[in-house]
C-alpha cells in the first residue's frame, strides 16, 4: 500500500498511525561460526548497492533508534551515508540481541549438536546459563516498543536492531507466542514494516505490512550461494 493510501486510511479511521521500520544490522564477519549474541561485534557495511536500495525505502523525517550494540549503530550510519534521512539515533538497550550467556563464543555447530531446536539456538523459553531466554528478549522488546510508540505517536520510527529483536516485534504485533516468533526470517539489512493504530481495539491495533524485504538480485544471489 502506498504512503498516500495509508495516510487516507488513518484519516478515515480517526487514528494516529505509528509506523515501525525495522532494519536488521549488516553481516558480522564470523569465519569460525561462533555465537556472539550481545558481544559487541563490528559488521561489514561495504555493500553500497544493498545499502542504497534499503535506504531508498526508508521515510524521511523519522525517529531513528538503534540497539546499544556497535553493529546496529554502524548499520544506521551506513544507511545515512547511502542517502537515508538519519538524525541522531537514540540507543535503546532493550532492543539488543538475546544475551546467550555461556554460549557466546561457542560454535554454532557445537551448540546445535546439543540443542534440538530447528530455528533458534535453543528452546525460546529456556534461559541460557549466564544469559537470558528468547522470552526475556521478547518481553523487554515489547516494553521498548510500547514506550516508544507512546512517546513518538503518529511518527515513522526506524529501528536498526537484530534478528531476535525483529522476530519479537513481529510476534508482539501478531500476538504470537515466542515459539512461533522464532520461525520468521530476518536477513541482514532487511526491512520490516509494522504499523500501530492508536484508537483501534488493543486486540487488533497492530498490522504487519511486510517483512524481510531485500532487493530481488540479493535474494537470487543468496539462493545460489
Amino acid at each position: 500500500m502506498c504512503r498516500r493510501r495509508r495516510l487516507m486510511t488513518a484519516a478515515v479511521n480517526g487514528s494516529a498511525v505509528t509506523r515501525w521500520w525495522w532494519v536488521r544490522h549488516a553481516p558480522v564477519p564470523n569465519p569460525e561460526g561462533r555465537c556472539y549474541g550481545q558481544q559487541d561485534k563490528d559488521c561489514d557495511v561495504s555493500n553500497d548497492a544493498l545499502f542504497r536500495h534499503q535506504a531508498s525505502m526508508l521515510p524521511r523525517g523519522a525517529v531513528w533508534l538503534t540497539s546499544g550494540l556497535l553493529r546496529a549503530k554502524r548499520t544506521a550510519a551506513a544507511l545515512a551515508a547511502c542517502g537515508a534521512d538519519c538524525g541522531e539515533p537514540i540507543a535503546e538497550a532493550r532492543f539488543n540481541e538475546q544475551h546467550f550467556g555461556d554460549w557466546q563464543g561457542r560454535t554454532y555447530v557445537e551448540l546445535r549438536s546439543s540443542n534440538s531446536h530447528l530455528f533458534w539456538l535453543g528452546p525460546p523459553a529456556v534461559r541460557v546459563p549466564g544469559g537470558e531466554s528468547f522470552v526475556d528478549l521478547f518481553e523487554r522488546t515489547r516494553d521498548g516498543i510500547l514506550d516508544h510508540t507512546a512517546r513518538h505517536r503518529g511518527r515513522d520510527i526506524i529501528a536498526v536492531t537484530h534478528g531476535g529483536t525483529i522476530r519479537a516485534a513481529i510476534a508482539h504485533a501478531m500476538t504470537l507466542d515466542p515459539e512461533q516468533a522464532v520461525r520468521f526470517e530476518a536477513d541482514n539489512v532487511s526491512v520490516t514494516l509494522i504499523e500501530h493504530y492508536e484508537h483501534a481495539d488493543p486486540a487488533h491495533a497492530w498490522r504487519v505490512v511486510f517483512t524481510n524485504v531485500m532487493p530481488s538480485e540479493h535474494r537470487a544471489h543468496r539462493a545460489l550461494a
